[in-house]
C-alpha cells in the first residue's frame, strides 16, 4: 500500500509539474495566479513526505491550467485514503465535487472503499446532505441511495431522513405514477422523523395526494397534520405561559401554516368525495385564525391567506352544492385573485355540467387566463389543468359542440399521458372514443399519435 501511494502522489503531482514547466511558471507565479500560500504550494508538491492538498486547491490548478473542472480527480483519491485511514474533511468536499462535476467514475471507486466500514455511511450521508442543502438534489440522490442500502438501523436519523430527502426529490417531478410509488415507498417511515420535519412529511404527502386524486389518504393525512401541529402548538403555549425559555420548533414554514393547511387540506379532501356539508365546517377551522399565537409578520401574511382561501372554499361547496346564484360574486372574486382562475374555473365547469347551467360568458371572461393555463408545469397546476380540460369537454360534448369537445379531450389526453395518470387517460380515451363518430381524420390521426407514443 505504501507503494502504490507513493506512485499515486507522484502521478498527481507530477502531472501538475509538467503543467507548471509547460505554462513556465515559477512556483511563486503559480501560487498567485492560484491564490495558494507559495509556502504551503512548496509543501504540496515538493515536501517529503508531501503536504496533502484539498480538492478547492487542486480545482484551482485545473483552472489556471486551462483545464475542465474534476481535471485529475482520479488521482485525488490518496489525498483522501490513505493505508485505510479516512480524513473526511477531504473526502467530504471531495465527493460533493465529483458529484457537481460529473465525476461518477470516481464516486463509484471511492464508495466501495468507504462501505468497508459501516461507520463510513454518515460520511455518505454527510455528503448527500450538503448536496441537497445547497439545492443539488438530484445529485444528492445517489448518496441517499448508498445510506439506505447500507443502513441496518431502519430506525436511525441518517436512514430515515435520507428516506424523506429522496421522497422529497422525487415528488417535485408531475409523473403521477413516480410519485405515488414514493408515497409508497416512504409512507411507512413518517412518524419517524423529528417532528419539525414529520409537519412539512405530512404536508408533502396531502399535496402529492391532492395532484394524483388520492382523497382517503389525502384526507389521513389532513388528520395526521391537524393533530401534530396542534400538539406542538399547544407545547409551546404550555412553555411560555410557564415562563421555560426555549427556542420554537424550526420548521419550514410558520406553524400556523401547518395548523391552517391541515384544515384546508381535509375541506379539499371531503369537497372530492362530494362530503360538501362535512367539508364547510373545516372550512370554518382556518377562515379566522387570529387567534393563533405567535403571529409574527410572516404569520400575519400567511393568516390573510386563509382568510381568502377561506372565502374561496365556500364560494366553491356553494356552487357544487348547486347554487348558482353565488356565481357572479365568485367571478368578481377570481378577477381580484388571478392565482385562483385556475382551481375556480375547474370548480364552476364542474357544476355546470352536473347541474346543467350554462357558463358561456364565463369562458369568454376568463380566455386569456385559459390561454395561459399551459404555463403551469408544476404537478398541482397541470392536475388542475387537465381536470378543466376533461370537465370542458364533457361541458361542450352536452352542448354539441362536438368538434371542440373533441379538441379538449385530447388536450386532457396528452396531460395525462405526460404525468402519467392512468386513471385520467382511460377516461380521456373512454370519453374520445364515445364521439369518435364526429372526430375529424386531423383529430383521429392526433389520437391515434398520443395512443401509441409509448406512453401510459
Amino acid at each position: 500500500m505504501g507503494g502504490l501511494q507513493g506512485t499515486m502522489h507522484w502521478s498527481l503531482r507530477s502531472e501538475i509539474e509538467r503543467h507548471r514547466r509547460e505554462c513556465g511558471y515559477t512556483l511563486s507565479k503559480l501560487g498567485e495566479l492560484t491564490g495558494i500560500n507559495h509556502g504551503s504550494l512548496s509543501e504540496i508538491l515538493n515536501g517529503n513526505p508531501p503536504r496533502a492538498m484539498t480538492i478547492g486547491q487542486l480545482d484551482a490548478l485545473a483552472a489556471v491550467f486551462g483545464r475542465e473542472p474534476g481535471w485529475l480527480y482520479e488521482l485525488y483519491t490518496e489525498e483522501c485514503i490513505t493505508e485505510g485511514r479516512i480524513s473526511r474533511p477531504r473526502l467530504i468536499p471531495y465527493l460533493v465535487r465529483c458529484a457537481e462535476v460529473g465525476r461518477k467514475d470516481c464516486i463509484d471507486e471511492v464508495v466501495p472503499k468507504l462501505l468497508e466500514n459501516p461507520k463510513n455511511i454518515s460520511t455518505l450521508f454527510a455528503v448527500a446532505e450538503q448536496l441537497y442543502e445547497e439545492g443539488k438534489q438530484k445529485q444528492s440522490v445517489p448518496f441517499y441511495e448508498y445510506v439506505i442500502e447500507n443502513e441496518k438501523d431502519s430506525y436511525s436519523n441518517q436512514f430515515v431522513m435520507s428516506q424523506y430527502r429522496l421522497f422529497r426529490v422525487v415528488v417535485q417531478g408531475t409523473n403521477s405514477e413516480e410519485n405515488w410509488k414514493a408515497v409508497i415507498r416512504f409512507d411507512p417511515y413518517r412518524r419517524r422523523l423529528p417532528e419539525n420535519n414529520q409537519l412539512d412529511a405530512l404536508l408533502q404527502l396531502a399535496n402529492v395526494c391532492y395532484t394524483i386524486h388520492k382523497w382517503r389518504e389525502m384526507d389521513k393525512y389532513a388528520d395526521e397534520l391537524r393533530e401534530l401541529a396542534t400538539i406542538i402548538y399547544e407545547d409551546e403555549l404550555r412553555r411560555r405561559r410557564s415562563n421555560k425559555a426555549s427556542e420554537m420548533l424550526s420548521t419550514e414554514r410558520h406553524l400556523v401554516v401547518y395548523y391552517g393547511q391541515a384544515f384546508l387540506i381535509k375541506s379539499i379532501a371531503l369537497e372530492k368525495q362530494e362530503l360538501y356539508e362535512e367539508a364547510k365546517r373545516y372550512v370554518d377551522g382556518y377562515a379566522d385564525l387570529s387567534w393563533f399565537e405567535f403571529l409574527d409578520e410572516i404569520g400575519q401574511i400567511e393568516m390573510q391567506k386563509f382568510r381568502s382561501w377561506a372565502t374561496a372554499n365556500l364560494y366553491t361547496l356553494n356552487i357544487l352544492m348547486g347554487n348558482s346564484d353565488v356565481i357572479p360574486d365568485y367571478i368578481h372574486f377570481l378577477s381580484d385573485h388571478p392565482k385562483e382562475v385556475l382551481s375556480g374555473l375547474v370548480t364552476i365547469v364542474s357544476a355546470a355540467n352536473q347541474y346543467g347551467f350554462s357558463i358561456d360568458s364565463i369562458f369568454e371572461q376568463f380566455a386569456e387566463h385559459i390561454d395561459r393555463f399551459e404555463d403551469r408545469q408544476d404537478a398541482i397546476g397541470m392536475s388542475e389543468h387537465m381536470q378543466f380540460r376533461n370537465e370542458m369537454a364533457i361541458y361542450l360534448f352536452k352542448r354539441g359542440k362536438y368538434a371542440e369537445g373533441l379538441n379538449e379531450t385530447l388536450r386532457c389526453l396528452s396531460l395525462s399521458d405526460t404525468m402519467k395518470d392512468y386513471d385520467s387517460f382511460k377516461k380521456c380515451t373512454a370519453l374520445f372514443w364515445t364521439h369518435l363518430q364526429y372526430a375529424s381524420d386531423q383529430q383521429k390521426g392526433k389520437y391515434q399519435t398520443i395512443l401509441t407514443k409509448g406512453a401510459v
